[in-house]
């Protein structure tokens, strides 16, 4: 794929961030982005790295009425001997295609969407920030933006590539976080598409999890939509129950969005001494092993948060505390060895992470 550069002179940079501690997450975002076309005639097209500037939508794009849209999420992290390293980008590529098979849009060829990604974060290397737990955020999307009204799957697409230097997703850092369980809404269904990243699924979540931050709680832990009895996805994460003599995490029933992180988490289990396994499991269930100590810890893991520690569960009034609310060892064990792998502290037995280049 032929990549256009659009230069831009040295005066029209934007000011790096001061205080890497003040990035927060999603707030800043780099110099560039990467933008590419389709249409049926020509295909994929038009690639181009170009200045970050606002996205021009016809009004009757089919986006802003069907939402026929898809996006990922994904990292840059800096090693200390100054590596820019990415953690499985082809798993996003794959998922991406995935996503869009499912919504009627065209794929990209994963070679495509990882050279693009290479090409416009090694152009914006000094945006990586530095400071421990920090990133740089990568996130594609897909658009739909044929100007036509009426229910159909667009056939004019926008492919864009955007770059965010991040801080922790949580601003309590790795402590564990209170979860309220919504037992009357839903997030997904089975047979729907909630086992891809579409932005439906996002909006869908967002009455629920202002309700539980009104509250006091972090997040909010999703169960099935059908019978609000098993558990799914907590906020926008995947899940896991430490018990005494293995990790589980709710089997991929359709609704479930098949995280990358989870992926990892089950492949790397064996090796670090866990036995690890995937299940149906039911909100009671859940609960009376909270209670009866069977389950010692629970976390939940993502790309934005990595591994987030889990001490507390509100449901129907009642409040069930996990591990006294300390974050348990298989969390920290899990969470300290993801964090070196991807920061290349560590020899990586897996093959997952993908050097780009050097900072100077």
């Amino acid at each position: 794929m032929d990549i256009y550069i659009e230069p831009i002179a040295d005066q029209d940079l934007k000011p790096l961030f001061s205080d890497p501690e003040q990035l927060g997450f999603g707030q800043f975002f780099t110099d560039r982005m990467f933008t590419m076309q389709y249409n049926q005639a020509k295909s994929w097209h038009d690639a181009k790295i170009e200045k970050y500037k606002a996205l021009s939508l016809d009004p009757a794009a089919c986006v802003l009425h069907y939402s026929q849209e898809i996006f990922e999420g994904l990292k840059v992290y800096l090693s200390a001997d100054n590596r820019v390293l990415m953690f499985r980008p082809e798993q996003n590529a794959r998922r991406l295609n995935r996503s869009a098979a499912r919504i009627c849009m065209p794929t990209i060829p994963e070679e495509d969407f990882l050279q693009a990604i290479k090409k416009l974060v090694m152009l914006e290397k000094r945006w990586i920030p530095k400071a421990p737990g920090t990133t740089l955020y990568v996130r594609p999307i897909m658009l739909g933006v044929e100007p036509r009204i009426g229910i159909h799957p667009s056939s004019e697409y926008l492919f864009c590539v955007l770059l965010s230097p991040v801080g922790p997703y949580f601003k309590t850092g790795f402590n564990p976080v209170s979860i309220y369980v919504e037992d009357t809404m839903g997030r997904a269904i089975a047979g729907g598409v909630g086992d891809v990243k579409t932005g439906g699924n996002y909006a869908a979540s967002l009455w629920a999890g202002r309700k539980a931050q009104e509250k006091g709680f972090s997040q909010v832990l999703w169960l099935d939509a059908k019978e609000h009895r098993y558990v799914e996805e907590v906020g926008a994460m995947n899940i896991f129950f430490g018990y005494r003599d293995k990790l589980v995490t709710p089997v991929l029933t359709g609704s479930i969005l098949p995280g990358i992180t989870r992926d990892s988490v089950l492949k790397m289990a064996e090796d670090l001494g866990y036995k690890a396994e995937e299940s149906l499991l039911s909100i009671d269930e859940v609960l009376q092993g909270i209670v009866s100590g069977e389950i010692t810890e629970v976390f939940g893991v993502g790309t934005a948060a990595l591994v987030v520690p889990i001490g507390s569960f509100y449901y129907k009034n009642q409040n069930y505390m996990v591990n006294n609310n300390q974050v348990g060892a298989v969390t920290k064990t899990i969470y300290n060895r993801l964090m070196n792998i991807q920061y290349g502290k560590v020899a990586d037995q897996y093959g997952w992470v993908h050097q780009l280049g050097f900072i100077d």
